[in-house]
């Protein structure tokens, strides 16, 4: 970990958060949760509710990361709870699903509203259903599917990459920069839509007109909504990712988790408000892209360009969000010879991980040619949130064997807090893979998003005794 600098201040721990986790799920994913809700309250509590859960997760980490503040953040923490295998095979999922999915699929999403403004070269349906990648029990890739979409997507990774190859500090800047952007952007967005006074007030409490109210309904839908909601507010662990680079870590990460945490559920649930004052829940269930059909009716056509530009800017800022600190993990783990060696070099002039961060951006771009957005989403989440209950049942671990250790933070309602976050994610990962192998056996879906994530993750298990077992000349 030698070499790196620790430049980042409290208001850029923040923005990484806001940067990381605010990214275009906002614009998207309100719509579907709509059509398996039926009901905007029950809408406002998943976004309240999946917020605060997420909360709860960050809290967790804040304490760990506060007593462990080293580059690497919860790969480092796993060390310690689980020991190497186990916070290995995290930081491969990280490299090989959770990370570069997040920045594929957000990169994706920038390129899609891109096509607002400039026609994207594409090929005929019949030549991007000829040529595809088959893995049995998981699904099939079409390479050639959006493939102008998807080299714009490429782009913008590789730009971003670079800029992070520069400078931390200029990273750190440009994600400020985002950050303050999409957050005043959101805001004029929801001031637009409510101060024009277009909307009705009971769009805000009225119920579809197929809402289900029996509980099989109610829970089956309030889960598959969390799934959109949780894939929303992620991104809020990659803070502790860049611990050796924030000034005074035991103070910023906390408090940069927190704040900025706290601001993305304010922005969700106002933005989610805004959203339905323009749209009954039946219309806006069936919206493909509800932010600019909200804004269409106060703005006209003007609010669609105005809308993509507003995404086009979120999903920036986010994909800096996230390869700013997830290149650290594998930075981290070649530094205890758990990773290709030359992952863990310092760029001799700029003092960033320049060859992690490259490494990264190579994979990220192969995953945007196998997949699209939902694809990607629902893959990286999944897998996320399993570690994410093992490192809320890491905090009894580490609490255990360092009772008497001075925390900067101490995670307030512990145990009670904890426990509920583990039986969340063990409810919401059981359901999440009963109905995608489901919604697969009937025709449903063409891929198995989660089993395809564990499938990647699982890949990790022989590199790691390949790594294990090298000899100190080929480290």
């Amino acid at each position: 970990m030698e070499g790196l600098q620790r430049k980042l201040g409290l208001w850029t721990c923040v923005s990484i958060v806001i940067g990381a986790v605010i990214g275009s799920s906002i614009f998207m994913k309100p719509a579907t949760m709509a059509a398996q809700l039926g009901s905007p309250l029950l809408l406002l509590s998943v976004w309240i509710i999946a917020g605060i859960v997420s909360l709860f997760g960050a809290m967790i980490n804040a304490e760990v990361g506060s007593v462990i503040p080293e580059t690497g953040g919860q790969y480092m923490y796993f060390r310690f709870m689980y020991g190497n295998f186990f916070a290995y095979l995290y930081g491969w999922a990280g490299f090989i699903v959770i990370n570069t999915g997040a920045i594929a699929g957000i990169a994706f999403v920038f390129a899609q509203y891109a096509e607002y403004f400039v026609l994207m070269p594409r090929f005929s349906k019949e030549m991007e259903q000829s040529i595809f990648l088959s893995i049995p029990l998981i699904g099939k890739f079409y390479i050639l599917e959006n493939l102008g979409v998807k080299m714009l997507a490429i782009f913008l990774i590789a730009l971003i990459t670079l800029v992070n190859v520069k400078s931390v500090k200029t990273a750190g800047g440009v994600q400020v920069f985002f950050s303050v952007l999409k957050v005043a952007a959101l805001l004029v967005l929801v001031g637009v839509i409510f101060f024009s006074a277009k909307g009705e007030l009971q769009n805000l409490t009225k119920v579809s007109l197929q809402f289900d109210a029996s509980f099989a309904g109610l829970l089956t839908g309030f889960i598959a909504a969390t799934t959109g909601a949780l894939a929303a507010y992620d991104g809020w662990n990659n803070l502790g990712f860049l611990s050796g680079e924030i000034r005074e870590p035991q103070k910023n990460i906390p408090r940069g988790l927190i704040i900025g945490l706290g601001c993305c559920i304010i922005l969700y649930v106002l933005t989610t408000e805004a959203y339905l004052y323009m749209l009954p829940v039946d219309t806006m269930k069936q919206s493909s892209l509800v932010a600019s059909d909200a804004l269409y009716g106060v703005m006209g056509v003007a609010g669609g360009g105005f809308v993509a530009l507003l995404v086009m800017l979120s999903t920036s800022g986010a994909v800096n969000g996230n390869i700013l600190p997830c290149a650290r993990v594998t930075f981290a783990m070649s530094g205890h010879n758990s990773f290709f060696a030359v992952a863990g070099k310092v760029h001799p002039s700029h003092h960033t991980p320049s060859n992690a961060l490259l490494i990264q951006a190579a994979w990220a771009s192969i995953l945007v040619l196998l997949g699209s957005f939902d694809m990607l989403m629902d893959m990286f989440v999944f897998i996320t949130w399993i570690f994410y209950g093992f490192a809320a049942y890491g905090i009894f671990i580490f609490r255990k064997k360092m009772p008497d250790v001075n925390r900067p933070y101490k995670m307030k309602g512990y145990p009670y807090l904890p426990i509920i976050f583990i039986g969340f994610t063990m409810l919401y990962v059981t359901v999440t893979l009963y109905n995608d192998i489901n919604n697969y056996m009937m025709g449903k879906t063409e891929i198995i998003n989660s089993v395809f994530g564990l499938l990647l993750t699982a890949t990790g298990i022989p590199h790691y005794f390949y790594f294990k077992n090298r000899s100190p000349s080929q480290r």
